[in-house]
């Protein structure tokens, strides 16, 4: 990247192990990036300000984050997917002293990161290209305050990150009272979403669900986040939060999530699907 400040940004485009990946520079923002994915937006980076989220999904991880623990108190964060590393840059500028490991399969798109949207010095994270399961699994157990899994194949969270296997290996590496959260995607009927929260309401005391009224109501596909926790979670505070965004959500959880959930019955690694493939747009940018 040219570090001349008077030169124009332009676009970078690079074959990655998921596919087409491009960095096309923000016009208003001179040291802001997006980052796609086969046309599907998969990261949004001001490098002047890791506090700026553009993408609401991530904006609901980071209302998480913010409130795990009091104003500025360090964490430890096990990332499980990494993008351009959006939420590990939020992290380290919100809680200064944060520990953070971020483990991503696509090596090429870490070292796209790297050279491009670089993290600086003293951030605290360290960037592993690894499977997403077996690096959990590997972790030493009661070790991350929060784990968070934005993990997607192409455009759908693979299976072997939806069991009732993979949600004990999360709950073994959380510590006492540690949050796990998720990035998922679905549409009515909600098959997948209902399976997830029936699977890791069998593991963990508290579920909840963080997705803007129009996704829950079946009326678009979208994306929505799953928390689970061995002991309350601050559903108030989240529910403040997500409420004043750009585009509100609403937080279930409680009697509203089981009228939700319904039916649904946990899944195994045998039965394990990934999350439906999203309609033809859904978050393609072209």
């Amino acid at each position: 990247m040219n570090d001349d400040p008077r030169a124009e940004p332009i676009p970078v485009i690079r074959e990655v192990d998921g596919g087409t990946a491009k960095l096309l520079p923000d016009v208003d923002r001179r040291r802001a990036w997006l980052l796609t994915v086969d046309g599907a937006p998969q990261s949004y980076v001001d490098l002047d300000d890791p506090t700026c989220i553009e993408f609401e999904y991530v904006r609901r991880l980071a209302h998480v984050v913010d409130c795990a623990a009091g104003d500025g108190v360090p964490l430890d964060v096990l990332h499980l997917g990494g993008g351009a590393l959006t939420l590990p840059r939020y992290v380290a500028a919100t809680r200064p002293g944060s520990s953070q490991v971020v483990v991503d399969a696509d090596r090429a798109l870490l070292q796209l990161v790297r050279e491009h949207l670089p993290l600086g010095s003293a951030t605290g994270i360290a960037v592993h290209a690894a499977d997403a399961r077996a690096w959990a699994g590997a972790a030493p157990a009661g070790s991350a305050d929060l784990l968070v899994a934005d993990v997607f194949g192409g455009s759908r969270v693979p299976a072997h990150l939806t069991s009732i296997q993979y949600a004990r290996i999360v709950q073994r590496v959380l510590k006492p009272g540690g949050i796990y959260v998720a990035n998922l995607a679905d549409g009515a009927p909600f098959a997948f979403l209902r399976s997830q929260l029936a699977t890791f309401r069998a593991v963990f005391a508290e579920v909840a669900l963080i997705a803007e009224p129009s996704v829950l109501r079946g009326r678009r596909f979208g994306n929505a986040v799953l928390l689970a926790s061995a002991r309350p979670l601050d559903v108030a505070a989240l529910a403040r939060r997500t409420a004043g965004d750009a585009f509100p959500a609403r937080v279930e959880h409680g009697d509203s999530l089981r009228r939700f959930i319904g039916d649904a019955e946990p899944v195994d690694d045998a039965a394990a699907q990934p999350s439906p493939e999203p309609p033809d747009g859904a978050f393609s940018i072209g």
